[in-house]
């Protein structure tokens, strides 16, 4: 089954991405960084489908890099025991 939900994840940058883009930056590494990914507890992450919030930064001592909270919307895919899926099966 397919869900759209809303989760949060902290977000490192690097200070080479801070300037008048640092929000692009943001989203791109989010997009790039959750795709794909499984967790335990919401399964396969299909696509992130827009961002609620991001929080301020918090900035690390020493390294310069910032920690953003980033509460997005996605679609998740939860397969149930006993579903069945089609599919196309394409000889190799």
């Amino acid at each position: 089954m397919f869900f759209h939900i809303v989760l949060e994840r902290k977000m490192q940058l690097h200070p080479r991405y801070f300037g008048c883009n640092i929000r692009d930056n943001l989203v791109s590494k989010l997009m790039k960084d959750v795709k794909g990914t499984c967790s335990g507890r919401h399964k396969f992450v299909v696509a992130v489908t827009g961002i609620e919030n991001i929080g301020k930064g918090l900035i690390h001592d020493g390294t310069g890099f910032v920690t953003f909270p980033v509460k997005y919307q996605c679609v998740v895919f939860r397969p149930f025991p006993g579903l069945i899926r089609d599919r196309k099966h394409r000889s190799c």
